[in-house]
């Protein structure tokens, strides 16, 4: 059992690190790394340079950088900022209206960004001042945003989803191309519980219609924020070039299958990068010296992300190398329980990981191992790689929280620890239901 004994060495190095020791997480996943070497035995040097090399050269990794520029993008030029305004001219003018756009707009700008804490400041930093203007408390609005973060982890092309489906122990399991439509409903289940939940709150709170001055008429929203859905059609363009029936088409014409010819982990941050910067072009910097500016500016977003990510790859693949999947499997696998418990089961494990690590880490540390023991007892790969990743979006809603609960909390001046109780009763058990009936095959995917 030398893998599993890796994988909890591997989970409470990371742990310690970030929660003890209160360090980054991109530390965390280096320092996790190391910790699994010599579990390796001794050819432990040529196998971690391996699992290295391969996380290194492998085009995920590519793509989440590339999607952390995207986002800065969007945000620098504005475009996400008219999206919202458009929402808010369309709904603001209901009890509740604030609320429902910062569901709404966070649902929209997690289909494209994903980073949690970005939803959450992006979204955020307009709709919380909205909400409390219109009577909603502070700590409902913070815990409004927080737990609409996670939807940025439950609609395609999240790191998390690259680092899951770039495990090593996926390879031959699941692509990231089968995973797209399946987490895409599966993301849609999240956002209509989320709309529910906003009405919940929003029907016990003192919360009225927005006054007419504080949001934008509708023609002038739409004149305005009609662009930003391009968004969603650059997304449309790579996805239509590789199903059926236009791949069908395009791989006649070219004469090989076009999936040789067209990636679209590649090619879809390419198309909203694009599409963002033709969108907000008159936000964009005019000079060669102002473009270097912006570049800088960006830099700092970087580091975190693609290190993480990368250690997060040669980490998995490391603790993968000792053979931890198949042991796991077989453990889970021999314990000979129900499926509904089993699936519980393996949500409250991942949750507990999510709650000090971010998403990308957890999926990370138990995301491939959690999906190939539901695999083995007879889960369709797709189905539960949707309810591993719809566990791990509790990163901001179980404590000790993740960075979108307080950089909410930070925007309503509200001490996060006195909103766990509503993240934990209107999110994180929630959330838990919804994976395991998505196991169960009752919220189809």
């Amino acid at each position: 059992m030398i893998g599993v004994w890796a994988l909890v060495a591997y989970i409470a190095v990371i742990a310690v690190w970030v929660m003890l020791l209160k360090r980054n997480v991109a530390e965390a996943m280096i320092v996790g790394f190391i910790s699994t070497l010599p579990f390796l035995g001794g050819d432990w040097l040529s196998l971690g340079w391996e699992a290295l090399f391969t996380a290194i050269t492998d085009e995920i990794a590519y793509a989440t950088v590339m999607f952390v520029f995207m986002g800065y993008v969007l945000e620098r030029n504005g475009v996400m900022t008219r999206m919202i305004d458009l929402l808010n001219s369309i709904l603001g003018g209901v009890k509740g209206g604030p609320a429902y756009v910062s569901t709404v707009g966070a649902a929209a700008l997690g289909s494209v960004v994903h980073n949690q804490a970005a939803i959450a400041a992006t979204v955020g930093s307009v709709t919380i001042p909205w909400m409390r203007r219109a009577q909603l408390p502070a700590r409902d609005a913070t815990v409004v945003v927080a737990g609409n973060a996670g939807m940025g982890i439950t609609f395609p092309f999240s790191a998390s989803m690259f680092v899951l489906v770039g495990s090593a122990s996926m390879a031959g399991v699941l692509t990231a191309e089968q995973l797209v439509i399946p987490l895409l409903i599966g993301g849609l289940w999240c956002f209509l519980y989320r709309l529910i939940v906003t009405w919940i709150i929003v029907r016990r709170s003192p919360m009225r219609a927005m006054a007419k001055e504080d949001r934008l008429p509708f023609r002038a929203a739409f004149r305005s924020g009609w662009p930003t859905l391009l968004l969603f059609f650059a997304v449309a363009v790579p996805l239509l070039m590789t199903t059926e029936p236009l791949a069908g088409w395009i791989s006649a014409y070219l004469g090989a299958p076009v999936g040789d010819s067209v990636s679209i982990i590649f090619w879809i941050p390419m198309f909203l990068i694009a599409a963002g910067m033709l969108i907000g072009w008159r936000e964009l910097p005019k000079s060669w010296h102002d473009w270097k500016r912006l570049l800088a500016d960006s830099a700092p977003r970087f580091p975190t992300v693609g290190v993480t990510v990368l250690f997060a790859f040669a980490g998995a693949n490391a603790v993968a190398a000792t053979g931890m999947a198949d042991q796991m499997t077989g453990l889970l696998g021999g314990l000979n329980i129900p499926l509904w418990v089993l699936a519980i089961a393996i949500g409250v494990i991942v949750i507990l990981v999510a709650a000090p690590l971010s998403a990308s880490a957890t999926m990370a540390a138990v995301g491939a191992v959690s999906v190939l023991a539901l695999v083995s007892a007879g889960v369709p790969a797709t189905t539960a790689a949707v309810a591993v990743l719809v566990f791990s979006s509790c990163e901001a809603a179980v404590p000790p929280g993740g960075a979108p609960l307080y950089v909410a909390a930070g925007i309503a001046n509200v001490n996060p620890i006195k909103t766990f109780g509503k993240m934990a009763v209107y999110y994180a058990f929630p959330t838990l239901f919804i994976g395991v009936l998505i196991i169960l095959g009752v919220l189809p995917v």
